[in-house]
């Protein structure tokens, strides 16, 4: 067992266990609505064929081909897919996905194994990141662990979505910010890192524009501690630059109507909030009150960290239940502050901290242990501000101040835009993801105070983390089996994607002449963006290309009287077989 106290053989069977989690199960399920936009957006190809008339909408025309379909793309088509598809954010995930697919072909796998690599490289870049500037392996170690087996990471890391690349990208720049701090204090040269800094800035915002948050972070963090202030310059000329650069893109590409659909998108969704907030088509928007905000909120900050997972499901646990326990924890919390110093405890305390950890069952209106988890939330958040105090030295301070700021500041970004956009629509947990790697290393710094506090505390509060490990371990389950709504949106599990079986069976069963009819539904545009130049979807007939050989010429017609099935018609009997009835399996989201 020697060889496993080696921190170089621990950190690389620690990324075998994250890149095995991920991987797991990453292509089972078919993808969901925003998949899908992925996937044509990437290919320069507008959802519903508004840079495709010639294609489906010229006057006579009624057949298509894939061939006509896949049709080489310009640069303004996927300027203008990015822009009508999703309003303009994400230029640089999707040139990323372009290139992969192209060397890597397309396919539901390859479209999200980017994902899988950038989630993993995260827990790698957790481990660098705290063994650098911590200054600590074992704990840098455990960070990269947790991050390893983050269930946010796991479940988003299955998703042909920008979120794991931006959330790398940003950790990566944070790394860069505070090598340049270093560099400065020993005089070394720091013009390269500059510049790694700027792009890394411009790529992270054009991956997702909400990556600003981690950079007003950075702002903040140069505010409080670089002195004196003519330090801020070179940063400030950075950031300045980096902008510009990005500015670009709302000027000449596909970013020129995303604030004009940001503005839209608010005014809707408050609206609806008003109006519909739980009968609409994005789910429930409610009025950003300050009860709703907190209410919408809770699970947000509860899910930042994985000992606290859960826990902020008050439809679930219940207020009441929820006050009942948190009460017995402060007590509990309140006794391992009086005995904080102690190596022992006196035998009453060691046997009254977990009777009060417990001591809420039998008033619990619901028998969910998740309750005895709740309760013992404020001795782990107690002792992660004891390690915090206690075992940082004076210059690590504005370290944990910074840290703390990236837990904490896009989520708060979040919720203030909730009550400046006045809908609680925007306040979920993949907008503020970018605070996972930096939750996961104060979880770390708990961990380590929690295993130098008395026997009868470390022993009760490792049973519950125990018990929180097996309810982590039944929510992977769930993400793998598709059917946890907060991390993959489903209750019901998703099938194989059902334009990818069709694909296969139309190679398998065309015959010259035959002609195959896609269901075209009425379609109700919000607006301009959003509009096309025909009444009817050709979205499935989109989705089905993907997947077809681009230099096929099989016979394709919209069938605007049917809604669901496609359909391959013979063409020497005229037979019609049904390829698939896509009645519920749309997935769409």
């Amino acid at each position: 067992m020697e060889i496993l106290r080696r921190p170089g053989v621990i950190i690389f069977l620690v990324l075998i266990l994250a890149f095995g989690l991920r991987v797991y199960h990453s292509d089972t399920h078919g993808l969901y609505l925003d998949e899908k936009y992925t996937l044509v957006i990437s290919q320069g190809i507008v959802m519903e064929g508004a840079n495709q008339k010639d294609v489906f909408f010229t006057p006579g025309k009624t057949t298509f081909t894939p061939r006509e379909f896949w049709k080489e793309k310009t640069l303004g088509d996927f300027f203008e897919a990015n822009m009508r598809g999703d309003i303009g954010n994400s230029p640089a995930y999707y040139a990323v996905l372009w290139l992969w697919m192209e060397i890597f072909g397309l396919s539901d796998f390859s479209a999200r194994f980017p994902s899988v690599l950038f989630s993993t490289l995260v827990v790698g870049l957790v481990y660098l990141f705290v063994r650098r500037h911590f200054r600590s392996e074992p704990l840098a170690l455990v960070s990269a662990f947790l991050a390893a087996i983050e269930p946010f990471f796991i479940a988003y890391s299955h998703m042909a979505r920008n979120y794991s690349m931006s959330f790398f990208l940003t950790l990566l720049a944070t790394h860069l910010f505070l090598l340049i701090l270093e560099r400065h204090k020993t005089g070394k040269p720091v013009a390269g890192l500059y510049v790694g800094y700027g792009l890394t800035l411009v790529i992270a915002i054009l991956s997702h524009y909400l990556t600003v948050t981690v950079f007003l972070c950075h702002g903040l963090y140069a505010l409080l501690f670089i002195r004196p202030p003519r330090r801020w310059l070179p940063f400030a000329l950075t950031a300045v630059a980096g902008i510009a650069v990005v500015s670009l893109w709302f000027i000449y590409g596909g970013g020129t109507y995303t604030f004009r659909t940001l503005a839209y998108q608010a005014q809707l969704y408050r609206s609806v909030a008003l109006t519909s907030p739980y009968q609409n088509e994005f789910g429930i928007i409610l009025p950003a009150t300050l009860a709703n905000v907190a209410q919408k909120a809770l699970p947000v900050w509860a899910d930042l960290f994985i000992f606290s997972n859960g826990a902020g499901q008050m439809d679930m646990l219940g207020i009441r239940n929820m006050a009942i326990a948190l009460l017995f924890g402060l007590v509990a919390a309140g006794l391992v502050h009086r005995y904080r110093r102690s190596e022992t405890l006196p035998l009453a305390v060691s046997l009254l901290f977990p009777v009060l950890l417990l001591a809420g069952l039998p008033l619990f209106t619901v028998p969910n242990l998740k309750l005895v988890v709740l309760a013992a939330l404020p001795s782990l958040f107690y002792l992660m501000v004891l390690s915090l105090r206690r075992n940082t030295s004076r210059e690590q301070k504005p370290l944990i101040v910074f840290t703390i700021l990236l837990a904490v500041i896009p989520t708060l970004f979040l919720i203030v835009m909730a009550f400046r956009n006045g809908h609680t629509y925007g306040i979920t947990q993949r907008y503020s993801g970018f605070s996972f790697p930096y939750t996961v290393i104060l979880v770390a710094l708990m961990l380590r105070q929690l295993v130098r506090m008395p026997t009868a505390i470390k022993a009760a509060l490792g049973l519950v983390l125990v018990l929180q490990g097996y309810y982590i371990t039944r929510l992977l389950s769930q993400i793998y089996e598709d059917r946890d709504p907060k991390y993959t949106y489903f209750t019901v599990p998703r099938g194989p994607n059902p334009h990818y079986l069709v694909a296969q069976r139309i190679k398998e069963l065309y015959t010259p002449g035959d002609t195959i009819l896609y269901p075209s539904v009425r379609l109700n545009f919000r607006d301009e963006v959003e509009k096309t130049y025909w009444p009817y979807s050709v979205q499935d007939a989109q989705l089905t290309n993907l997947y077809l050989p681009k230099d096929a010429d099989y016979i394709q017609r919209l069938d605007t009287t049917d809604v669901n099935t496609i359909r391959l018609v013979k063409a020497r009997s005229g037979k019609e077989i049904v390829l698939f009835d896509l009645k519920g399996k749309r997935h769409r989201y």
